[in-house]
């Protein structure tokens, strides 16, 4: 059986990570990949109740933290795990490095605790960990990601945030991505959409994925 592979999106709000999910899993699909779009918070009709309450309910960091982690659990469980174990392409609009992002440095939040829950809940059978076998890192300035949000849809809590947020967003991204930098792919998300598109498929058949 072919390996699963698993990648995510990540970016800060705006930088159009969303728009390239769709073309990557057509062209993988047109190799013949059987593929599964998923997201998070998210992905399972329990993890989705979740969503609903961490991106429009207020609430501590801590409690952000811990409902992110609790959805996770039931997305790796119920979706994520099994599609890989199946040979699937697991495509995630994305994953735990949001969560260090988002609630570690745009909250402020204890980066440790954030540890240990990503080492509880993503816990293999090996006594590894499960993270993506390929991050695609959306990266733009936080200004230009705005000006492209602006007027588009009404806002949830966290993209209402002021741009100092997601300067500190942008730097916890850039934080993950410093220490894991074999699993990361930054892209200029500022460049045009096809020629990120582009750069997409590029890297991911520079995997040999494509």
């Amino acid at each position: 059986m072919t390996a699963g592979v698993f990648i995510s999106f990540e970016g800060i709000d705006g930088a159009g990570k969303s728009t390239h999910i769709q073309p990557l899993a057509d062209a993988l699909r047109q190799h013949g990949r059987t593929v599964t779009l998923t997201r998070e918070p998210g992905g399972t009709p329990l993890a989705e109740k979740i969503r609903a309450l961490v991106l429009n309910d207020a609430m501590d960091p801590l409690s952000e933290a811990l409902l992110m982690f609790a959805a996770r659990r039931d997305h790796l469980r119920q979706v994520i795990e099994p599609a890989l174990a199946a040979g699937q392409v697991v495509l995630c609009d994305r994953f735990t490095d949001a969560t260090f992002a988002y609630q570690g440095c745009g909250r402020g939040f204890d980066s440790a605790v954030l540890t240990q829950l990503e080492r509880w809940v993503q816990a293999l059978p090996d006594g590894g960990l499960r993270q993506p076998d390929l991050t695609l890192l959306f990266e733009l300035a936080p200004e230009a990601a705005a000006a492209r949000l602006s007027g588009t849809r009404a806002p949830d809590k966290f993209e209402s945030q002021p741009l100092a947020f997601f300067r500190n967003v942008a730097a916890g991204y850039a934080l993950r991505a410093g220490q894991d930098p074999s699993r990361f792919a930054r892209l200029d998300a500022g460049r045009s959409r096809e020629e990120v598109r582009d750069d997409v498929l590029s890297v991911v058949r520079q995997r040999g994925w494509l």
